[in-house]
């Protein structure tokens, strides 16, 4: 089984930007951490993070028959982006929306997700066991799907 983990803008800068709303682990411990777990169950991941909403669309095209899921942290995109959602729903590869916060807690512009309508699921406000809970709930769904 192979997914495909995207990371939107800023979320490079995670551990250094606002630790008390989004916690003080960098995104190559979150990384690093998904890695780990998929490896003790025979689950390749490959990572990605661009601050440009192009290179994500990018990626997510060239995912076509090369992964079984997407796990998807679109950052700030996920409020403003009609081309992700596009592109999400083009390659037709089952998707999960996370969030490390909660956005429903947030400013009411974050409390509009242009990719959650058509994800299987969306995970928020865990913090770095948001990365965990929606891998889990992927492959809980690509594993059934393939029964």
């Amino acid at each position: 089984m192979r997914l495909l983990l995207i990371n939107g803008p800023n979320l490079n800068l995670l551990g250094k930007r606002e630790p008390d709303l989004y916690g003080s682990s960098s995104l190559e411990a979150i990384e690093d951490s998904l890695q780990l777990k998929a490896k003790e169950i025979d689950v390749e991941i490959d990572c990605f993070q661009s601050n440009f909403e192009g290179a994500l669309v990018d990626r997510i095209h060239q995912a076509v028959d090369k992964v079984d899921g997407i796990l998807i942290n679109a950052g700030a995109l996920t409020h403003t982006s009609i081309a992700i959602r596009d592109a999400l729903l083009a390659v037709n590869i089952p998707y999960v929306e996370l969030h490390l916060s909660n956005p429903y807690s947030r400013e009411s512009f974050r409390q509009k997700s242009f990719i959650a309508d058509r994800a299987l699921g969306v995970v928020s406000g865990f913090g770095m066991m948001s990365y965990q809970l929606a891998m889990d709930g992927l492959l809980s769904y690509l594993r059934e799907a393939t029964k």
